[in-house]
C-alpha cells in the first residue's frame, strides 16, 4: 500500500474519531442536562400554546367586538357627521374615541383613529388630528399617503407650512396617480410660491405638468411655472 493511501486512511479514521467523541460529547451533554432541557422544551410550548390561545380567544372576539361599534361610526363619517362620528350618538354608538380607547389594540381600534383623525381635521382640531394620524400605523401603502397628506394639511392650518412640505410630497409621490398626486404637489408648491422658492414651483408643477397630463391641475401648471420664472428673473436683478 502506497504511503498516500495510508495517510489518507489515517486522516479519514482520525475524522470518524473525531464524529465519534462530538457524538459522545452530545449524548453525555443531553444526559446530564435532560431535565433542564425537557423543563425547557415545556416553557416553549406553553409560550406558543398561550400565545395562541390569546389571539384565538382574546385578540379574535376583541376585535370582532371593535369592529361592530366602528361600523357605526363608519355611516356617520361617510355622512359627514363628524362630531357624532367622534363622540357617540347617545343612542348605543359611543364614538370613535371609545373605540380607541376601548379596543386600541386590535386593527379596528387602529382603523377609528383613522376616522377620528380626518374627523377632527374636518372639524377644525387640527393638533388632536394630528396625534392619532400620527399614532395610526396601517400597511395599505395608499391610505398610509393619504394620512400623510392629511398631516400635511393639519400641518399648514396650525402655521407649520415649512413641515407640511415635506408631507405633501412624500403623499404625491407615494399615491403616485392623476387624481390626489397633482393635488399634493400643488399644495406643496403653493407652500414654495409663498415662500419665494421659485425655483421648488417649477420643479413641482413641471412635474404635475409632465407625469399627470390628464389632470385637471396639469392644464394650470403652465401659469405657475412662467410666473415663478418670472418671479425669479425679477429677484435676479
Amino acid at each position: 500500500m502506497s504511503s498516500k493511501k495510508k495517510q489518507a486512511e489515517l486522516r479519514e479514521e482520525k475524522e470518524w474519531e473525531k464524529i465519534d467523541e462530538a457524538v459522545h460529547t452530545s449524548e453525555n451533554f443531553i444526559e446530564k442536562y435532560q431535565k433542564q432541557l425537557l423543563i425547557g422544551i415545556g416553557v416553549l410550548v406553553l409560550v406558543v400554546c398561550g400565545y395562541l390561545a390569546y389571539q384565538r380567544f382574546y385578540v379574535e372576539p376583541k376585535n370582532e367586538e371593535a369592529q361592530i361599534a366602528l361600523f357605526k361610526g363608519e355611516l356617520y363619517y361617510r355622512m359627514g357627521q363628524d362630531s357624532i362620528a367622534i363622540n357617540g350618538d347617545g343612542k348605543g354608538y359611543n364614538g370613535f374615541e371609545s373605540v380607541i380607547s376601548e379596543y386600541s389594540s386590535t386593527k379596528a381600534g387602529n382603523l377609528a383613529k383613522l376616522y377620528a383623525g380626518i374627523s377632527y381635521a374636518n372639524m377644525g382640531k387640527y393638533d388632536k388630528a394630528l396625534e392619532l394620524l400620527k399614532s395610526y400605523s396601517g400597511k395599505d401603502e395608499v391610505v398610509s399617503q393619504l394620512v400623510n397628506g392629511t398631516i400635511g394639511d393639519c400641518l399648514d392650518n396650525t402655521g407649520k407650512s415649512q413641515d407640511a412640505v415635506s408631507y405633501f410630497i412624500k403623499a404625491a409621490k407615494g399615491v403616485d396617480n392623476s387624481v390626489q398626486s397633482p393635488i399634493f404637489y400643488k399644495k406643496a408648491g403653493l407652500i414654495y410660491r409663498d415662500q419665494g422658492d421659485y425655483d421648488k414651483v417649477i420643479e413641482v408643477f413641471t412635474t404635475i405638468k409632465n407625469q399627470y397630463m390628464n389632470s385637471p391641475i396639469a392644464m394650470e401648471a403652465d401659469k405657475y411655472i412662467e410666473e415663478a420664472t418670472l418671479l425669479k428673473a425679477g429677484g435676479a436683478k
